[in-house]
């Protein structure tokens, strides 16, 4: 059986208002057809709603084409109080499929990754650089597989991220992954190259009007892990924890 959230994680009742974004109102957009499809989530983001008034919202996002093959909009997990937000890629499918994020293998790593790095669940919120789940699928009647999610997928669903960082107001984001790193960072991120350093936190607006507050950390997606195969899956992992210590100690100096 695949590894749950504790309870403690799993608070969703905060009562803060949401920060403004941009005001609009969602146009419509062809569907199932094959027609014209606009990639814009931020018409459908509210205004002055809590984390679970962003969730109800997000529900029914047709932002970009991807709503029409997933399941449901996969949202972030956890309290509007986090002093850590984990930003991952997009859902899987057994996140697709359950409506949370990393309730996967990956998710088991992850939290795994977590403890032993010393931050504690209960102050964590997790979420994905996308809400919906991408693929192609194995053949007629196979399993689905994971398609990774493309730049204009990326931008038209970031106003929910930036919502959701806007409201919880970490003190530390966590990138995992190159498509959560380039979400928040831009094209020229590498995780390579960045992973494990004290970043600032970039404007949320995109234009660099809106400062952040916090810091960003960046590593691996978990899912690394369970692609390394033999003894380098070990060496894979430690290296994951090792960057989420890095988080853990921003987390103790605060």
């Amino acid at each position: 059986m695949l590894p749950e959230f504790p309870r403690a994680v799993c608070r969703n009742a905060p009562t803060h208002p949401c920060k403004p974004l941009r005001s609009g109102h969602p146009q419509h957009m062809t569907g199932r057809d094959g027609g014209p499809q606009a990639y814009d989530a931020g018409l459908y983001v509210p205004e002055g709603v809590d984390l679970q008034g962003l969730r109800d919202a997000a529900a029914s996002c047709h932002g970009c084409p991807l709503y029409q093959h997933a399941t449901q909009t996969v949202f972030g997990f956890g309290d509007v109080s986090a002093r850590v937000v984990l930003v991952g890629e997009q859902p899987g499918d057994q996140e697709d499929r359950r409506g949370r994020p990393f309730v996967g293998p990956a998710g088991g790593v992850l939290m795994r990754a977590i403890d032993e790095a010393g931050i504690d669940p209960a102050e964590t919120y997790v979420t994905n650089a996308v809400k919906h789940f991408k693929f192609q699928q194995a053949g007629r009647g196979k399993r689905r597989l994971h398609k990774a999610p493309g730049v204009r997928e990326m931008a038209a669903c970031k106003p929910w991220l930036a919502a959701e960082l806007r409201l919880i107001e970490p003190e530390v984001v966590v990138a995992l992954g190159a498509t959560a790193g380039r979400s928040l960072l831009g094209s020229e991120f590498r995780v390579t190259k960045q992973r494990g350093m004290v970043l600032p936190m970039p404007p949320l607006d995109g234009d660099g009007d809106e400062m952040a507050r916090g810091a960003l950390v960046a590593t691996i997606h978990p899912s690394a892990v369970l692609r390394a195969e033999g003894a380098d899956r070990a060496e894979v992992y430690a290296g994951l924890v090792s960057d989420l210590k890095v988080a853990a100690r921003l987390l103790s100096e605060r």
